[in-house]
């Protein structure tokens, strides 16, 4: 695999970290890195915008797991953090006809038109948050009592899954997208979570209910668009994980980029900009996702001058992508809800570009906005209550956020 001369592959750090200055510095040597993965596994990042684009969309680059080299030559122990990423049998590791068949199954619950139905449903759960907020006192964790049960509720809703499971639900996915977490808790992570959607479709099965689970399972007893057991549990896991974990880090991002740039937030409250804006600038400068795993090249490939060996894992470089100046210009390191508006070819890529775009993304813009919007209705003076630079970060390079949000309302 071919580096910068004199140059090793960039370690990521499994314990996370904020990204930024680690890309800026990747960037700055070329669109395209050879990393270390856990395990010093051998990996490459695709970190700038246009190759990055390209490369989301190219027709020799698969996501099916039979691509991934270290994997079938044994070089990947039981356990590896980034396993589930690789093997979960879904939409997410599936190419062509396979992986067409598996997205239009969930996509028919996405529609614009019924996730547009969902508003007032979102706007509901999000008051009530509120309400609950309002009634303590002193700093609260925004990110635990706000930003994680309104995508949570939401997506739980629609599968049909009983509040009881929720939290649990939260705890394991969190671990499932962890990198820093060892191999016995890894397994035991992913074990515990197929078990319990297990028992969630088993209810289902056993009494429908208009929710998506019992139409996935529908679907799976027809024949014609067959979901086998394997595929519905991995589908169950990618709506639950991606589900929330992308629009929580999305809404935390979100205010803390607003309460460290107060011009910004009188902006749009005075009607120089959107909430909108607010949640695509976010989406830019601040990508929930920072390094997303895996796709593989199925041959030898050349992205942007450097080669990239077929069957090497590649991870998309999100948050690295929205701020390269090639692409956003010179000042794609400052938060600018005014920012004017892109041509199609160089719109932020952080919810995914391709066959793969995000299934979720009109959903998690919209209950993005509802929150954004009517958290600073309620409480237009909330502010940090720690130093940004002290916010523990999230134990991931792929997560990009952080664990806790103190806030004072």
């Amino acid at each position: 695999m071919e580096t910068s001369p004199g140059t090793a592959p960039h370690r990521l750090n499994p314990a996370g970290g904020c990204p930024h200055a680690d890309n800026a510095r990747l960037l700055a040597q070329g669109a395209v890195a050879s990393v270390e993965l856990p395990g010093g596994i051998e990996g490459m990042a695709v970190l700038g915008h246009d190759a990055l684009r390209e490369f989301l969309q190219h027709p020799e680059v698969a996501k099916d797991v039979r691509h991934f080299r270290a994997l079938h030559e044994g070089r990947i122990a039981p356990g590896w953090p980034l396993l589930t990423f690789a093997t979960v049998r879904g939409m997410t590791t599936a190419d062509g006809a396979d992986h067409r068949r598996l997205r239009s199954l969930a996509s028919r619950a996405f529609t614009p038109r019924r996730v547009e139905g969902l508003r007032p449903r979102v706007q509901e759960l999000t008051d009530a948050l509120l309400d609950e907020l309002a009634a303590g006192e002193g700093v609260v964790d925004l990110r635990k009592r706000f930003a994680l049960p309104l995508p949570m509720g939401v997506i739980c809703e629609l599968l049909g899954v009983e509040e009881q499971f929720r939290d649990r639900l939260h705890r394991l996915s969190n671990q499932v997208v962890a990198t820093d977490i060892g191999p016995e808790t890894a397994l035991a992570a992913n074990r515990e979570l197929v078990g319990v959607l297990g028992e969630i479709a088993a209810s289902k099965a056993a009494h429908p209910g208009d929710d998506l689970t019992s139409a996935l399972i529908a679907a799976r007893d027809e024949g014609g668009d067959r979901l086998g057991q394997e595929e519905l549990i991995g589908t169950l896991v990618l709506l639950i994980v991606a589900g929330h974990e992308t629009t929580l880090n999305l809404i935390t991002n979100a205010v803390r980029a607003l309460c460290g740039h107060r011009d910004q937030l009188d902006l749009v409250r005075s009607g120089g900009a959107s909430w909108a804006d607010v949640v695509e600038e976010t989406l830019r400068w601040d990508s929930p996702v920072s390094y997303f795993p895996f796709r593989y090249p199925v041959r030898d490939l050349d992205v942007d001058g450097t080669t990239i060996p077929a069957g090497t894992p590649v991870l998309a470089g999100y948050s690295a992508a929205g701020r390269d100046r090639a692409a956003h210009g010179p000042d794609a390191d400052r938060f600018d809800v005014t920012r004017p508006a892109r041509a199609d070819a160089v719109r932020n890529l952080s919810l995914g570009h391709g066959a793969h775009y995000c299934l979720g993304a009109p959903l998690a813009r919209l209950e993005a906005t509802v929150a954004l919007e009517r958290l600073f209705a309620r409480f237009p003076d909330l502010e940090l209550a720690a130093p940004e630079a002290d916010l523990p970060r999230h134990a991931s390079f792929v997560g990009n956020s952080v664990r806790e949000l103190p806030v004072r309302l």
